[in-house]
């Protein structure tokens, strides 16, 4: 039977696995070490999929894909992300010209506009269950037809009804480049990289929920409402078409059982495939059903999970909140116009493009640093990602407060951007490391796991907007922020010193 890594390297790579002493470690070299971490994930596929790459460096492993490849592939999908995400909050501007077409009141509009956030917490489930049997690419393309179908017509004859069902439905297919795009970017990038990979996956959709609200005003004022989807489904097609043509699947498990299926040298006897003979469907809707309960298994039974989804929820309903009451304290207490009102969400985006690009590369420079420092405890553990969350922890606070206070003190403009933009620089680099600790713990099944979190995210980000605008006006935006502020701060600060401190423990509960 054909070795493909040979046995003397595997022997070299379960050794170099083995190693944990401070001796080992202080006498690699960066370039030694790399390699014996490659090794050795040959050996960990090999053991999982009875086939693994012929080489460390063998071209067809994603990780050793040309760098351009990599980021058009980051590209692609976070430009489709960005557009599903803009959805979420084109309304805004237009609710008003919606409520009165549609002959719905302002809060059922409201709530018809907040009902996609259901749609992006339901439809990660079932696409990351299909994405780990069958692939990133083919539910990639499909839940982005899905999203162009029901979003293009949610708008069509002023209908209630329809645009309601197009609203939830579209977010279930928008929620595939929230599934997809951070565990692809991981399938080509390794755990040093992963600050990288973040920074690719993550720079165009932060944008998203800020961009909407902007294109959403200045269109409003040119042309009807329903071109706000119609346009955004334009979009998405171009994307989805670049993505047909030039994305190639990513996801090693997959890959490698393609490539063993051509090739039956590489399997092994008791990781051959059933007969042909049995029968199609149901081998696969058994596979399909373990998947699917993988998200809803990992979010109730690994404490860590339960943690990181419980505060990554509370991150995304406030930065949620700040989005959907921006342009009406812009409105109703700057007295400003609509289309002024509109680009302050540029604030947002500009928080976002820092945390993306500068957060990134901080992440793996705190990464490589902790790694050699904490070397004699083995292999690199997910908690390495938690100083960079404090970074997050402490900003997002710092941000709402000088956000609200400015706000009631009505002072200049730039003084309550500046706030909102410290907000979201540091709701974002909390959600990178967050991101981060999920993918390096649960690795292939990362779109899982990123399911599993994102649940009461998206659910939250359909209530939060509900009670926002009561919220400023019962308490004013210094006091309704600070509320905001210490909540976050409760939440935020603990949590990365539990996964610092117990983040070990909880793993082996959840086991």
């Amino acid at each position: 039977m054909r070795d493909p890594i040979g046995s003397q390297e595997i022997s070299m790579a379960q050794a170099a696995s083995q190693q944990g002493g401070v001796e080992a470690q202080a006498i690699q070299t960066t370039d030694e070490r790399t390699r014996a971490e490659a090794m050795e994930r040959l050996v960990k596929l090999k053991e999982a999929y009875g086939a693994t790459w012929d080489r460390p460096d063998d071209p067809d492993d994603p990780y050793n894909w040309p760098n351009w490849r990599k980021i058009w592939t980051g590209v692609i999908f976070s430009f489709g992300q960005l557009v599903t995400l803009m959805s979420s909050g084109m309304m805004a501007a237009a609710l008003n010209d919606i409520s009165h077409d549609v002959g719905l009141s302002p809060s059922t509009t409201q709530l018809t506009s907040s009902i996609y956030f259901l749609g992006l917490a339901s439809g990660p489930l079932f696409i990351a269950a299909w994405s780990e049997m069958d692939g990133r690419k083919n539910i990639w393309i499909f839940s982005n037809i899905w999203y162009i179908l029901w979003n293009s017509a949610a708008p069509i004859g002023n209908s209630k009804a329809l645009l309601v069902l197009g609203r939830l439905l579209s977010g279930v297919g928008a929620s595939a480049g929230i599934t997809l795009t951070q565990p692809t970017m991981a399938d080509m990038y390794g755990k040093s990289e992963r600050g990288r990979s973040i920074a690719l996956a993550t720079f165009l959709p932060y944008l998203g929920p800020a961009l909407g609200p902007i294109v959403g005003g200045l269109a409003t004022g040119y042309m009807s409402w329903h071109w706000l989807f119609w346009i955004l489904s334009l979009v998405d097609a171009l994307a989805l078409i670049l993505g047909i043509f030039s994305i190639k699947e990513s996801y090693t498990p997959v890959l490698l059982k393609r490539k063993a299926a051509q090739d039956p040298g590489w399997l092994n006897v008791e990781k051959s495939p059933p007969p042909a003979h049995r029968m199609f469907w149901s081998r696969l809707a058994t596979q399909f059903g373990g998947n699917l309960k993988r998200p809803v298994t990992l979010l109730l039974k690994q404490p860590a999970v339960q943690l990181i989804s419980l505060v990554m929820a509370l991150n995304f309903g406030t930065y949620v909140l700040m989005i959907s009451t921006t342009a009406l304290m812009w409105l109703n207490h700057y007295h400003q116009s609509e289309t002024d009102s509109s680009l302050h969400y540029l604030a947002f985006s500009v928080g976002a493009t820092i945390s993306a690009q500068v957060g990134g590369r901080a992440m793996d420079w705190s990464y490589k640093k902790l790694r050699v420092r904490y070397a004699s405890q083995g292999q690199a553990r997910p908690e390495l990602r938690v100083p960079f969350m404090l970074v997050g922890a402490v900003l997002s606070p710092v941000g709402l407060l000088w956000y609200g206070w400015s706000a009631e003190a009505k002072l200049q403009w730039i003084m309550p951007d500046i706030g909102a933009a410290i907000f979201t620089g540091g709701n974002f680099v909390f959600s990178q490391g967050m991101t981060a600790y999920l993918l390096d713990e649960f690795g292939e099944f990362g779109a899982s796991a990123t399911a599993a979190s994102r649940i009461f995210s998206y659910a939250i980000g359909f209530v939060f907007p509900i009670f926002a605008p009561q919220l400023y006006n019962n308490l004013g935006y210094g006091w309704g922020s600070t509320l905001l502020a210490l909540l976050t701060l409760a939440l935020g600060l603990p949590a990365p010193l539990i996964l610092w401190l117990l983040g070990n423990k909880l793993r082996k509960l959840g086991r």
